[in-house]
């Protein structure tokens, strides 16, 4: 293989994964970042004893990161370390229910059975219905480009064409767990997955029952240091094998002669490439970086995933009764998700996650104290009056808190910090501040997102939550794997 130059715009997980792998196949790859830091979403902050993981909060499928390492013929416990959870989360219902979600199969099944009242075999059927669904598409919707001919031309592609009706693409993912579960705390339960990549389960397809089975099966995990050492880890690798880091460097143009990359220009200067690799949200990446071509207005135009709003509180109490992921359902999900995709607001007694590091890493917050990771689901920021819907949310959120913990949590909140839709476009350049880039709320979704390359311009290649295939850790580990296939493929 040639040795090429290869810029990659953006340091987010797809950049650096693309990155090492580039750098890995003997190729000179400099990473251009607008902001002082790597890992776009997924990074951390410090204030006043406590530390917060700022982006994604449940690690799981961590074979992807480690194949990063194998890739670059370097240990990965030099870098990393991580240890699985027993229990993945905990879940906390308005009529009193508490259910601890086991990683373990056979005792989430039980738990199930006995806190539902469903036969435990109908769970195991659940599970194992969600692992064949995801056994027949991952080497088709996952690992490959579905933008390439070769992809369907094998015998997964044929073997999951032949059984496409045992797939659920005509049916909601509520409608699907609905039939399969009379209990609607169950049903919810379920329905719960479709936020994995910022859909509503009133709207996405039922192969999405798919989800759970990455969690029961792969399980869930915590790295040491919490998941901001996720992108830290990969960004000393990167370092170590000789990629080349511009902080503080926001890339103005994508640099074309005759229909193929030439360069970017990069804080007023022009950067030879023989091939760019944008990690950049695809919108701005074509509004911005590529002026002069045509956009995919179609692909462009598609509604946006869900976006956060999250609070960070330094909490003056350990409570015992949680741990390190917890769920507080709301009293309608319907209502909550019409409103999130249909209203452009946010409902009044929203589910409301929790993530407290400081239960797995007690220097995250001083003796005695807690860090509060507090998110609820949010629209896409198109222009709402999101002070206001701060202030309203903060407040419906401590009514919630406060009466299902029995205990006047505001006058615990020793520290508060917030990141919401604005911030996070700003900050990540992720157009409408979205999380996941476009919805995935009609069965074709997946054949609508950005390829991971453009026909039209050669050398040209895209990565991250906005394009194929989606967001997510493990789905932007893996769409730097696609990019990093393709190239050496072309080359």
């Amino acid at each position: 293989m040639t040795q090429k130059s290869i810029a990659v715009i953006g340091a987010g997980l797809a950049g650096l994964a693309s990155a090492i792998r580039l750098r890995s196949q003997g190729h000179n790859v400099s990473v251009f970042e607008a902001n002082d830091y790597p890992g776009g979403k997924l990074t951390a902050f410090t204030e006043q004893g406590y530390r917060f993981d700022m982006g994604p909060s449940l690690f799981t499928m961590p074979h992807f990161v480690e194949d990063l390492f194998k890739v670059a013929n370097k240990s990965v416990k030099d870098y990393f370390e991580y240890h699985q959870k027993s229990i993945v989360c905990n879940y906390f219902y308005e009529d009193g229910t508490r259910f601890s979600a086991y990683a373990d199969k056979n005792k989430f099944a039980t738990e199930a059975s006995r806190t539902f009242n469903v036969n435990k075999k109908a769970i195991i059927g659940y599970l194992n219905k969600s692992k064949r669904k995801y056994d027949l598409t991952a080497s088709l919707f996952l690992e490959k480009s579905l933008h390439k001919l070769s992809t369907y031309l094998s015998t997964d592609t044929l073997n999951a064409i032949l059984k496409i009706n045992t797939l659920d693409l005509n049916t909601s993912l509520n409608e699907y767990n609905a039939n399969v579960f009379s209990d609607e705390r169950l049903v919810q339960f379920f329905n719960r997955f479709a936020t994995y990549n910022g859909s509503s389960p009133y709207q996405t397809p039922g192969i999405m029952s798919m989800i759970p089975h990455l969690e029961q099966h792969y399980g869930t995990f915590f790295p040491k240091g919490g998941m901001h050492s996720i992108t830290m880890s990969l960004y000393q690798l990167a370092k170590d094998i000789g990629v080349v880091f511009n902080f503080d460097t926001k890339v103005e143009e994508i640099i074309t002669n005759k229909r193929q990359v030439t360069g970017i220009k990069a804080n007023g200067a022009i950067v030879n490439a023989d091939i760019v690799v944008s990690n950049s949200d695809v919108v701005p990446t074509y509004r911005q970086l590529l002026k002069k071509h045509k956009a995919p207005e179609k692909v462009l135009q598609q509604p946006r995933s869900s976006s956060a709003l999250i609070f960070y509180w330094g909490i003056t109490k350990e409570f015992e009764e949680l741990d390190l992921h917890n769920i507080f359902f709301s009293k309608d999900y319907r209502t909550e998700f019409d409103q999130i995709f249909n209203k452009n607001t946010v409902y009044d007694d929203p589910t409301v996650y929790i993530n407290i590091t400081s239960k797995e890493e007690p220097n995250d917050a001083p003796e005695g104290c807690e860090n509060w990771f507090v998110m609820i689901n949010v629209p896409s920021n198109k222009g709402q009056d999101w002070d206001e819907i701060i202030e309203y949310s903060r407040k419906n959120i401590l009514t919630k808190l406060t009466r299902l913990l029995d205990v006047n949590l505001e006058s615990l909140i020793a520290y508060e910090s917030i990141l919401e839709p604005r911030t996070i476009e700003s900050r990540t350049q992720s157009y409408q501040g979205a999380l996941y880039g476009a919805a995935s709320n009609n069965k074709f979704a997946a054949f609508l997102r950005h390829p991971n390359f453009k026909n039209s311009i050669k050398n040209l290649y895209f990565c991250g939550g906005s394009v194929h295939p989606g967001g997510g850790i493990p789905l932007c580990l893996l769409s730097g794997k696609i990019v990093a296939d393709l190239i050496q493929k072309n080359n």
